[in-house]
This record gives C-alpha cells, sequence and structure tokens, in this order.
C-alpha cells in the first residue's frame, strides 16, 4: 500500500476572519469570528491525505505545551501517525495569526516549533518504510532546510518518491534552481507567487517551462484561477469547482493532498489537477485549513460526476 512519510513543521493556527478594514499601526480594527485550529502547510498536507485514505507518517518537532497538545490530538483524529513527532519542552509550539477574507489573507507568524525541525531528526528515519516523501515550508524551516538535499537524494536512493511545496520566502531570496534541489524532487507544488520567484518568469507558461530539468513535474496552484502544469510541453489549465469561499486559509496544502493522492495511485495529470483544484476548493467552506477537507466519498464522487459529465458531453 502506498505510504506517505511527511518531515515538517507543525503550529496553531488563529485565525482572524472577516477583516472590517485592514490593520495598520495605531488603528484597532474589528472582525467577524475568531477561531483556534491546526495549521501549518506540512501538517494540513498530511490530515488531507488522511482524509483521503492514504497512511501517512509525520515526523516533526513542537512544544510541550497546551498548543502542542492541540495540534498534535487533530492530526490523530484525522488519521496521521504522529509518533515521530518529538515533544520538546525547550521549545513553544509555532503561531500563525492570519487575518483573513474570503478572497486572500495576511499572515504573522512566531516560529517557535516551525523553525526547530533540523538534520538531526531526519537521522535515523527508516526511509524504506514508506513510498514517498512529502516536504512543506522548504524556505520556512530554518533549520531543516539545510538537511533537504541531503534527505531528498537519501529517499531517491531508497527508492522513495518526492515532492516539495516551497511555500513562501520571507527573504524573497527564491533560491531554488532546477539543477540544485529540484534534481531529486519528482513533484513541485508552488503557488503562483512561489513559481514566479523561483523562476524569476512573470508568465505562467514561462515559468513552468523555465523549471523543467527531465525529472521534475511541476504543478502551479493559481487559487481561483485553478491550476496550470506542462504535459509533453503543452500547457495544461483545470478551472476549480465553483464554491463561496469561507476562509482560504491552507488550499493550497489541501491542494497538495488532492494531487499527490491522484498521482500516488497512477492518474493522468489532467485527473490530478481535477482532484487537486477540488480538495483546494472544498478546503475553503470553512474556518481553517483542516475543518472541512475532503473526503474520501466527497472527492470519488466528485470525480465520477466529471466522467460522467464527460461522457454525457461525447
Amino acid at each position: 500500500m502506498t505510504s506517505v512519510l511527511v518531515v515538517g513543521e507543525i503550529n496553531i493556527d488563529l485565525i482572524l476572519l472577516n477583516y472590517h478594514a485592514f490593520p495598520a499601526p495605531g488603528r484597532e480594527v474589528l472582525v467577524d469570528d475568531f477561531v483556534m485550529t491546526l495549521g501549518s502547510a506540512s501538517a494540513l498536507a498530511a490530515t488531507g491525505l488522511a482524509k483521503l485514505g492514504v497512511p501517512v507518517t509525520f515526523c516533526s518537532r513542537v512544544g510541550r505545551d497546551p498548543w502542542g497538545d492541540s495540534c498534535l490530538a487533530s492530526m490523530r483524529a484525522a488519521g496521521v501517525d504522529v509518533a515521530l513527532v518529538i515533544r520538546d519542552p525547550d521549545i513553544k509550539t509555532g503561531v500563525t495569526v492570519s487575518i483573513s477574507s474570503p478572497s486572500d489573507r495576511a499572515l504573522v507568524t512566531f516560529p517557535g516549533s516551525i523553525v526547530a525541525v533540523t538534520a538531526s531528526d531526519t537521522d535515523a528515519l527508516e526511509l524504506g518504510r514508506y513510498s514517498h516523501l512529502h516536504v512543506s515550508s522548504y524556505f520556512l524551516q530554518q533549520g531543516l532546510r539545510p538537511a533537504v538535499p541531503e534527505l531528498f537524494a537519501r529517499a531517491r536512493a531508497a527508492g522513495l518518491t518526492t515532492s516539495l511545496d516551497p511555500g513562501f520566502d520571507p527573504d524573497e531570496r527564491w533560491d531554488l534552481r532546477p539543477d540544485g534541489l529540484l534534481r531529486d524532487v519528482d513533484l513541485f507544488l508552488p503557488n503562483e507567487v512561489e513559481l514566479r520567484g523561483v523562476s524569476g518568469c512573470a508568465d505562467i507558461e514561462a515559468g513552468l517551462h523555465s523549471l523543467q530539468n527531465g525529472r521534475t513535474l511541476t504543478v502551479a496552484k493559481l487559487g481561483a484561477a485553478g491550476a496550470a502544469s506542462l504535459d509533453g510541453g503543452r500547457v495544461w489549465r483545470v478551472a476549480p469547482p465553483p464554491v463561496d469561499p469561507v476562509d482560504t486559509t491552507g488550499a493550497g496544502d489541501s491542494f497538495d493532498a488532492g494531487f499527490l493522492d491522484a498521482w500516488l495511485h497512477g492518474a493522468p495529470l489532467a485527473r490530478g489537477m481535477q482532484a487537486a483544484t477540488y480538495c483546494g476548493t472544498m478546503s475553503t467552506r470553512g474556518v481553517g485549513g483542516s475543518t472541512t477537507q475532503a473526503t474520501r466519498r466527497e472527492l470519488d464522487e466528485y470525480l465520477a460526476r466529471l466522467e460522467s459529465s464527460a461522457g454525457g458531453a461525447g
């Protein structure tokens, strides 16, 4: 059975929903709602996969504090194996404050445990127990980042496939070349901003072409515009299903889960992108990145409707 190892960060999300005006220094603004929930790109991708029925093991480090307790309880409830998560009494669990609206969000993060995962936490990993390795938030995880190239090389040597979601680079250096780290990455999952930063290209199609290295499949997340990728030199685009979004926090991480699930099971690129855009979209139905992630049944029913519609149209 396909099993996924996710190595990455865990933090709590404090979501301030539907701001009346965006905050500025010296001003107080109001929001319509507040939720505390599981956050972090890595953890949300893991819970998204687990809810689709994919066995997932998570390797990380988190504080021995109430917020760490809350995060791990949410991950266990979703079906994620957290046996490789270290409870560290010397650090605080990371916190991200999301100032959110239906169309976009701004994030303020206290790194805490997010930057505490290091190479030493991955040294003893028995990679041969898994089929696939996924890493998110490459640029944000300062402690883990130096170890990622070697970790991917080890995974590749052990026969695993690999995927990387870079996340935003706070330094905006975007030092991630196709002939560098990406040479050991099978699947690269940037959003539109990240694709432009890494590729140096303003145009989506040009950015996709520039990252080709003979190995890595790049699938770009384009928010309300869906997704784009290359297949045989041709650009494929898939639009998301219609929905009235409540909160976009973590939508890209659920997108990752949907695409990974399809890709790991051998689905064609277009079907993987359909699954990914559906999972990303469904996660926006509620507040927080994990509260309304798609289930296996929901995704299968959606894909079956697409299949039926395509057959009827033919």
